[in-house]
């Protein structure tokens, strides 16, 4: 299990229409807000790092829009990691001269050269791959293209596949529990984070920073949701929201002490 200082970062849904939206089991939608509006707000509440995702990108078979994304990169005052229909190592390079510092890899993920190769242009540190699952346990398997396609393996078993590949991190999603807002899957985190050695980012189910701290102390290096940062409680009420650096530091000091 890999310990890093812990981070909460907000998970952006970007759609088709380029706005930015947030999902239930990756079905229902509901609009947030203009993307460059929101990045706005979380600059102005000195978050670490956002990622953004283009939800719709694989399944329109689209590859990223350069100059939007350079625009928007140019509005973050933090980095900036992008997912959404990677598919070559020119891709990458290209959005990291618009500013992308970090890649998530989802249905491409599966390519495992396309990992590998990013890891050594840019540090396996830049190289995320999102590991989406449904079900729970030994029982669950992993989906891609925005969880339309099993590719017959467990979460436990592509986490590791990856890692040997060279990511540096793993973001693991539950498309069940996505938007649900009823807490995390805490006993699968655990077992993940026990298995690899790189960080492991949580997300799917937090209604707040509560259940975000709780996939901290089952082993999670960080905590990423839509939810818990655009929602106000269990309202459905968008509300742009990030806790301060002391209520951070305040939230956390338990789990740090007891490493």
């Amino acid at each position: 299990m890999h310990r890093s200082r812990w981070r909460f970062i907000p998970m952006l849904l970007l759609d088709r229409h380029r706005r930015l939206v947030k999902t239930i089991s990756f079905g229902e939608r509901t609009y947030i807000g203009d993307p460059f509006n929101v990045v706005r707000l979380f600059n102005e509440k000195e978050v670490d790092e956002l990622c953004l995702l283009d939800i719709d990108a694989t399944v329109d078979g689209r590859a990223p829009d350069l100059g939007y994304l350079r625009e928007l990169a140019s509005e973050c005052f933090m980095p900036l990691t992008y997912g959404g229909g990677l598919i070559s190592l020119e891709q990458c390079r290209r959005l990291n001269r618009q500013g992308i510092e970090k890649f998530v890899l989802g249905t491409s993920a599966t390519n495992g050269t396309l990992v590998t190769n990013l890891g050594k242009e840019f540090g396996a540190q830049a190289v995320v791959v999102c590991i989406d699952y449904q079900g729970r346990g030994e029982q669950a398997w992993c989906v891609v293209r925005s969880g339309q396609e099993n590719v017959h393996l467990t979460p436990l078993e592509l986490a590791t596949k990856v890692e040997d590949e060279g990511a540096g991190e793993i973001l693991l999603q539950s498309v069940d529990r996505d938007g649900v807002r009823e807490g995390m899957d805490l006993p699968l985190i655990q077992a993940v984070a026990n298995k690899i050695s790189v960080p492991l980012i949580a997300a799917g189910g937090a209604l707040g920073v509560t259940h975000l701290v709780e996939a901290l102390k089952a082993g999670a290096s960080a905590a990423a949701s839509g939810s818990a940062f655009c929602f106000l409680g269990r309202l459905r009420a968008v509300l742009i929201s990030y806790p301060s650096r002391h209520e951070i530091d305040q939230l956390t000091a338990p789990e740090r002490r007891a490493l």
